[in-house]
């Protein structure tokens, strides 16, 4: 491995400048300053981490928080979780990732250890029990989600409540009167995670503007949970021709179900889905949808967490517009 004695002979500089650039301690001449990167790069020189930390009291890792739950789709989690690992790269963090559902014992032991210099947390419940300790810690942390109250923190989400209040505008838009929401599985109602709850809340608002009838059923997701599910809401609500879905499990079954009904798409039934762009245009009928903008997501929760480890970013929520792409599932209502 290069050492950095080596990096100063090839600069033709002494080792302690060497230092000084990486570290930045000191004014370096920006003229030494690219002749000691240029030779960093022509040696392929990796400073040592250990003792880059000494040195710097930083560890230059962010710790992300992802609790792998079987009631969530993985696939988003880990889009986002890369999205993190990859522009936290281009600042140079590298990404400690922990998947356990240990909750506020995660965070004291991230906080209290060292292991890294600031916290992602991923799947936020309106009233978080890690929320006090962020508040009280003095280290850095930025939410992807939002919690009930803000207060004190930096978060990063898509504007569920906007998504929703947009899907049911959209089908309000073509005449249907009578929509039924296909949700999560009943876990995360239960336990009042923030994307879920915010999204059912801007569906039920928009309704109300617009005159519509809502029904709303959690579903586990897969065939026989969503054939149970749609047979109890045309059971209660035989006049529905609009669903709008936010279950990523349940969006195939769904179609399939309708098809074996005869209801065709979306000449007797519209669907709406709030889900990946992956999923909605690989479906059996391409999905007007709410694309869900993972990448996104993870790059401003990273440059927020970074602008806060530098000293330039205060307590901040960003909310990012929802956009609604018109696919092959949604057309007029049928005339009764």
């Amino acid at each position: 491995m290069v050492t950095l004695a080596e990096v100063a002979q090839h600069a033709g500089v002494s080792a302690s400048t060497v230092s000084y650039v990486l570290s930045g301690k000191r004014s370096i001449s920006a003229t030494t300053r690219q002749r000691v990167e240029r030779s960093i790069r022509e040696l392929g020189y990796h400073p040592n981490a250990g003792a880059r930390a000494l040195a710097s009291s930083r560890s230059n890792v962010i710790a992300l928080m992802v609790p792998l739950r079987t009631d969530m789709y993985v696939p988003v989690m880990m889009e986002i979780a890369i999205a993190v690992a990859t522009t936290a790269r281009t600042h140079g963090y590298d990404v400690l990732l922990l998947t356990g559902e240990e909750g506020p014992d995660a965070v004291r032991r991230v906080a209290g250890s060292g292991l890294a210099d600031g916290m992602i947390l991923m799947d936020v419940e309106l009233d978080d029990e890690r929320l006090p300790l962020l508040r009280e810690s003095a280290q850095p942390a930025v939410l992807i989600g939002l919690p009930a109250d803000t207060t004190g923190l930096t978060c990063v989400d898509l504007d569920f409540r906007a998504t929703g209040a947009l899907c049911v505008e959209h089908l309000a838009g073509l005449g249907h009167r009578d929509l039924a929401v296909i949700g999560e599985a009943p876990a995360v109602y239960e336990r009042h995670t923030g994307f879920a709850e915010r999204t059912l809340d801007g569906l039920r608002s928009a309704a109300r503007e617009t005159g519509l009838r809502l029904l709303h059923r959690p579903c586990e997701g897969g065939y026989d949970a969503t054939a149970v599910t749609v047979a109890r809401i045309l059971d209660e609500r035989p006049d529905t021709t609009g669903f709008v879905v936010q279950n990523e499990a349940a969006v195939e079954p769904l179609l399939a179900l309708l098809r074996q009904q005869g209801r065709a798409v979306p000449e007797d039934v519209s669907v709406v889905a709030v889900c990946p762009e992956q999923v909605a245009v690989q479906a059996s009928v391409r999905l007007t949808s709410v694309s869900l903008p993972a990448q996104e997501m993870g790059r401003h929760a990273v440059e927020q967490l970074v602008a806060k480890l530098d000293g330039r970013g205060g307590d901040e929520v960003v909310l990012l517009p929802p956009e609604l792409t018109v696919r092959a599932s949604s057309g007029p209502a049928p005339v009764r």
